[in-house]
């Protein structure tokens, strides 16, 4: 009786652990088409706050931000490097913190979730009307990055923080046009704001 018992146990033991072990029925893998220089236009919402911007990734780390919209940053230019946020506008540059607002700390945000995701060799997530579905979670909160049938970026996410980004026209930028917008011009004045 005790070695039907524990045999009884062991097996349902077993079938547990591998009933564990099967994937998601939407489980799915796709080539990654992020790790790369790339521009595209930008939706964002954040609560109460929408605005259109132009976004480049150049590499891991090395983003910009040019703003259209609202009025209140139109034409304000947010790049990111090495740790270090710097705004432009009509070429007076400064440097400022990176949490100094909600938009900077919205972009911090994609960076690391998109630059995280990059150095996969494949990506992997929920497959949803054709879109890959990748799930994570930073510091200010869970994400989901949305890429397209390319593994191109398609849209970002933070329900908790009621912020959402689509993106259109992603357009895939060559290493020399990255290095050459990267490069400051000499005409531009820079002021340090600590």
């Amino acid at each position: 009786m005790k070695k039907l018992f524990a045999s009884a146990i062991i097996f349902v033991m077993v079938f547990v652990l591998s009933s564990c072990a099967v994937p998601a029925q939407n489980s799915s893998e796709r080539t990654n088409g992020l790790n790369c220089a790339f521009t595209a236009e930008m939706s964002i919402t954040l609560d109460k706050f929408s605005g259109e911007a132009e976004v480049k990734r150049f590499g891991d780390g090395v983003w910009s931000a040019e703003f259209k919209s609202p009025n209140t940053l139109s034409g304000v230019t947010l790049s990111f490097e090495a740790g270090n946020a710097e705004a432009s506008y009509k070429g007076l540059s400064f440097s400022v913190p990176r949490s100094a607002l909600p938009v900077k700390a919205m972009m911090l945000n994609l960076m690391d979730a998109v630059d995280t995701a990059a150095k996969l060799t494949e990506l992997k997530g929920e497959e949803k009307d054709g879109m890959l579905l990748i799930s994570g979670s930073l510091e200010g909160g869970d994400y989901t990055v949305t890429v397209d049938e390319n593994g191109r970026l398609a849209a970002f996410s933070m329900p908790n923080n009621q912020l959402s980004m689509t993106f259109r026209e992603v357009t895939l930028i060559s290493t020399s046009d990255a290095a050459e917008e990267t490069v400051p011009t000499q005409e531009e004045t820079t002021v340090s704001v600590q």
